[in-house]
Formats: structure tokens, sequence, C-alpha cells
């Protein structure tokens, strides 16, 4: 189905939702064991099979806007160097020395053309690529060309840097993000304003998951912020593929009803809203006031997840 077709279905039945009082219904309830978000036996086939193995956001472009730019995160305890290289892409490198395995950069961001071990002073560019190994004559041994820093495949669109942790992964990053993908791009976060971000500290990655799924909770946990303008407990579900587009309807909806049905499309965060989720770690909140990324980073066990809130909006902000 068209992109803007599925929206104005979904605020069609968000309409319907709001005036007969009903949400969009699965087949029938779920029950969820607590072991499902406790056991480590589960949580570790989670990262082996879906962390380690699916694409997931990295970083956002803003982090690295200009040639020789870095960050430096560990993503389930895989140290990450990501570069903004001179032709303007990104690389997602692992910053670990291919020597001894030192940490090659400990700084969180900066701007490099190259990187020096602090160990052995061995010298990379920001491709990766070693460039120069110290005292060489001593040392015994040319490595360049054989010890470049280890690469994971990534791709980059519209604001976003999606990676996987699999350095000899195959796998079609921008097959997997799909409609999805395109649908975000459309919004072109790349030209918009980069606010800042915080982070903050839960419980188990489904735990944090589950608050963006759905808005049963708004009375109760944000009475003064999202409940006055959002009803709570209104929602309709469309997939695209395994990421999902959620709609939730504003107190002004009915205005709505004066809009031509193949128009609606067109009055997001007027009269309703969309959370659109990455499987399976992004949640993208545009809202009229900023624009929230949150990126859900898992452990280091299964008790426990880091989210990074990412902020964005489309003016600069003027303080």
């Amino acid at each position: 189905m068209d992109r803007h077709a599925l929206y104005n279905q979904m605020v069609g039945r968000l309409l319907d939702h709001v005036e007969g009082g009903t949400t969009d219904y699965a087949a029938d309830t779920l029950r969820v064991p607590a072991a499902s978000y406790t056991d480590p036996q589960v949580w570790q086939r989670e990262m082996d099979g879906i962390f380690k193995s699916l694409p997931i956001l990295v970083a956002l472009s803003h982090e690295i806007p200009e040639s020789g730019d870095f960050k430096t995160l560990d993503m389930l305890g895989t140290p990450l160097l990501i570069c903004r290289q001179a032709d303007g892409s990104a690389k997602v490198l692992m910053n670990v020395c291919t020597h001894r395995g030192m940490t090659l950069e400990s700084r969180p961001c900066g701007n490099k053309k190259t990187f020096s071990c602090p160990y052995h002073a061995w010298t990379y560019g920001a491709d990766g690529k070693l460039r120069g190994v110290s005292d060489v004559v001593k040392f015994g041994e040319d490595c360049r060309g054989d010890r470049d820093l280890v690469s994971f495949p990534c791709h980059e669109e519209g604001g976003l840097i999606f990676a996987v942790l699999d350095a000899q992964s195959d796998c079609d990053i921008r097959a997997f993000l799909g409609e999805m993908m395109s649908d975000v791009a459309e919004k072109h976060f790349e030209d918009w304003h980069y606010v800042g971000q915080r982070v903050i500290h839960g419980a188990n990655w489904k735990v944090a998951l589950d608050g963006y799924l759905e808005g049963y909770h708004f009375q109760a946990a944000h009475p003064e912020t999202i409940a006055p303008r959002t009803y709570t407990n209104v929602m309709a579900y469309e997939a695209y593929g395994p990421h999902m587009l959620v709609g939730y309807a504003s107190k002004d909806i009915g205005q709505l009803r004066e809009v031509a049905a193949d128009e609606l499309w067109q009055h997001e965060n007027n009269g309703y809203d969309f959370i659109r989720l990455f499987f399976p770690n992004v949640s993208i909140f545009v809202a009229p006031e900023i624009t929230q990324i949150a990126q859900l980073i898992p452990g280091p066990g299964p008790h426990e997840n880091s989210t990074v809130l990412q902020f964005v909006h489309h003016t600069k902000p003027v303080d």
C-alpha cells in the first residue's frame, strides 16, 4: 500500500476509535511470562540472534557532521569508533588496535585525521587503514595492508547511521530497514538541527521498548504532559516488515472530519502523532515541540538497559 494511503487509513481508524471508544485490538490477549524479561539465556539468545546479527542504530549523522569528526561508544561489549570520511560517508570501525588489543581512542568525540595507539603508537587513518608501525625495522614486520582496523557493515540515510556488529555479515542493511527507512528519510533529519541528548537507565530492554508501543499509560504516567494533549489508550498500528508505525489520536483530532479522507496524511502533529519504531532498538517520535530519537542499548545483563535520547528540531534553537 502507498505510504500516504496507509496514513490515511490509520487516521481514519483513530477518528472512529475516538468516536466509538475503541482502539486497535489484537485477536486475543497475550500473557508474557516474567522469565522472558529476566532469563539470562533468553537475553543471550536475543543479543546473539538480534542485536549482534541485525542492523542497529549506532549514531545520528549530526554527531559527526564534518570530515574527520568521530564518535566512540560501547555497543553490547563491542567498542566502536564511528568516523566521518573525507568523501562525506560514515565508517563504523572497532575501536581496538589490531596489534595488542589496546583501546585506540578514549575520548567520546572529537575531530582527527589519524588515530595513534597509546600503547605502541601504531597509527591508523579515519578510514581504518594502518598507516604506520612504530620503529618498524626493530619490530620486524611492516603490517600495513594486513592489520587494518575491523570494519563493520553500515548504512547512513535520513540522518541515521545503522551498523551490523558482525564484520563478516552479508546482511542487506537497506533491505532490512525497508519502507520504514523510506518513511523516515522523507523527514530529512539530516537537514534538521541537533539539540542534544540525555541518557536514562532502566530495566530489561524490552521493558523500555514496551513503553513506546502503547498509550495505555498516558493518563497515569504523564498526567501533565502527554495526557492533556493526547487520548489515553487510543491507538492504531501498522507494520513495515519487522518495524512498526504506531498512531496516537490528539484531543483535537475531531477537526480532521472536515478534511478529505485522502488528505489526512498531511496533518501529522495536527490531530494525530506517529511513533516510528525500527526493530529492535529505535523509537522516533516527531512532535511539534521537538523530535526524540530513542536508541535502546541492552545490558550489560538482562536486568539493565541504557536509553540514549537524541533530540533534533527542524529549526535552530535560539538558546
